[in-house]
């Protein structure tokens, strides 16, 4: 039972452009019943039913959760030991040489002398005399050549210290198994939703690359038109004819990194690659208002707010009540900075983080576990009882005969060869000393109790620089994106004009390529920038402990 609970204890890793405000994804909270996958047709796929369907079906979480499953019935098999223990057996045995034992007893002689005869002769009563004979002991066998029993034996548990703390750790692992679990969904969600972002960029961007190809093989057009009605050089329509030919490849290059886009979502999906499937989420539909976000980080920017999409102006967010201008900027510097505002601090709680959580059973087994070492010093106390039958005889057919007390020879004599016994009983098992041996296990048990607890601190440290870091890489990708917008708006305009510029004869063509070169350039730049904004909420959500209530709305 020791052995056994010391091994429970010891088992314990399609707007592209949406409005002006909004710039990162939340998790839907409604999640329909998504298909399972079928070659026949493509499998519809949105962030939650993606997410929904990695949780039930990745390889690795359900290799986690037959692992949980094993933690269960380790727990039953601890609970066991203290039901009813019953056992029948039935033995034969062949004793083809019996055993012998000395066996010393005292022989005693009547001693007949010749007066006593003549006495007795006479009439007279005699009494005659006895004397020992000193005779070496004398070997006898006890039993016969076949001999056979049946007997069913019951045993129960009265009392056991170390079962009674079982008990108590039965539960407390089954609940750290369902955390380990929990804590492997919420990587698989991470994973998941990153590959899911990952794909939605690399959608829209090659969306928007097949537009820029369109109009600039419109531009070449017009440009080769204007060529052959003399009011062009050939210069400038090799240039935009090179220019076309890059834009192309780089639309080639977008094409494989969506395809390698899915391919990583299925792998994190657990979806053989051979299944067609179909995003259904959009990226404008994968936004919420930045200037919320940045008043919930407590850094927010009054000023500008972070548009994902459009030309209309960066609304304004309000000023939270009771917040004063000097406590705004200082809560802005302290976002930046990577900390957490004093207000923010106040009301975080790790056990939001499943780790703490799962540390806290970890010591609550660490510490059931000394208890466990101390209760092998306290007594063990079964009730026993038995019952059978024990036979023998010389012939091993005769065995099977089956003779009871009724039974008579031939001559009339009793011919029993099966006879019944029973007991009922209490085992008291009191350790007395075990040559220190509990107190080197108890010793041990305690310095791993206290190398647990030495882990919250070390946990505590890791979590707050995780949420620091967490919080100034969003409040970083938030910056940034404002910035990549508007600079995409400018390479827009740039662009624009210097089209119709070269269209109505006053600009030139290079003008028009290196407007083209840097618009293409400043679309990279942005759709990175979503993309880091996305990663970046869905880390902070993680760090924070967020994302796994979030999946579970």
């Amino acid at each position: 039972m020791k052995n056994t609970l010391r091994v429970l204890l010891l088992a314990a890793g399609p707007g592209l452009l949406a409005p002006a405000g909004a710039v990162l994804a939340q998790m839907p909270a409604p999640r329909p019943v998504l298909a399972s996958p079928s070659a026949n047709g493509p499998l519809a796929l949105s962030l939650s039913q993606a997410i929904d369907y990695a949780v039930k079906n990745k390889p690795t979480l359900l290799a986690t959760r037959l692992g949980e499953q094993t933690a269960k019935a380790k727990v039953g098999e601890i609970r066991s030991a203290g039901l009813p223990q019953v056992n029948v057996a039935a033995n034969l045995a062949n004793n083809f040489k019996l055993q012998q034992s000395l066996v010393s007893f005292p022989v005693q002689q009547t001693v007949l002398t010749s007066s006593d005869v003549n006495a007795a002769t006479s009439g007279e009563r005699q009494v005659l005399t006895t004397q020992s004979l000193a005779l070496p002991p004398q070997p006898f066998a006890f039993g016969l050549q076949h001999v056979g029993n049946a007997s069913a034996s019951v045993s129960q548990l009265l009392f056991d210290g170390s079962y009674l703390i079982g008990l108590k750790a039965a539960k407390v692992y089954e609940a750290l198994a369902t955390k380990q679990t929990q804590q492997a969904e919420i990587e698989v969600v991470e994973q998941v939703s990153k590959a899911y972002y990952s794909t939605l960029v690399a959608r829209a961007r090659l969306s928007l690359l097949a537009r820029n190809v369109q109009r600039l093989d419109t531009v070449l057009y017009q440009t080769n038109a204007v060529f052959k009605a003399g009011f062009a050089e050939k210069i400038d329509v090799d240039r935009l004819r090179v220019q076309l030919n890059n834009l192309k490849v780089e639309q080639q290059k977008a094409q494989r990194l969506t395809e390698l886009s899915v391919a990583l979502l299925k792998f994190q999906m657990g979806i053989p690659q051979q299944q067609y499937v179909q995003l259904t989420d959009s990226l404008g539909a994968a936004v919420v208002d930045a200037g919320a976000l940045r008043l919930r980080l407590g850094g927010a920017n009054q000023a500008t707010g972070g548009g994902v999409t459009g030309l209309g102006a960066v609304p304004t967010a309000p000023v939270p009540v009771g917040t004063t201008p000097d406590q705004s900027r200082q809560d802005q510097q302290t976002a930046l900075a990577g900390a957490r505002p004093g207000q923010a601090a106040a009301t975080f709680n790790y056990n939001n983080r499943i780790e703490f959580s799962a540390l806290e059973s970890q010591q609550a087994l660490a510490g059931l576990d000394l208890a466990n070492r101390r209760a092998g010093a306290y007594p063990r106390l079964l009730a026993t009882a038995a019952y059978g039958f024990l036979g023998s005889s010389n012939r091993f057919g005769e065995l099977f005969a089956f003779r009871g007390p009724d039974s008579r020879s031939s001559g009339g004599f009793p011919d029993q060869n099966w006879f019944g016994f029973g007991n009922v009983g209490l085992s008291l098992q009191v350790p007395v000393f075990d040559g220190f041996r509990r107190r080197y296990q108890v010793q041990q048990a305690r310095l791993a109790q206290q190398t647990v607890e030495r882990g919250f601190e070390t946990l505590r440290q890791s979590i707050d620089l995780q949420d620091a870091q967490s919080r100034a890489s969003l409040v970083n990708a938030l910056d940034v994106l404002d910035n990549q917008k508007a600079n995409l708006d400018l390479a827009a305009d740039v662009a624009r004009v210097s089209r119709i510029k070269f269209q109505e004869g006053v600009g030139s063509n290079l003008e028009v390529v290196s407007a083209e070169t840097d618009l293409r350039e400043a679309q990279t730049n942005y759709y990175a920038a979503i993309y880091d904004v996305l990663v970046a909420k869905v880390d902070r959500d993680k760090a924070t402990g967020e994302l796994y209530s979030q999946v579970k709305k």
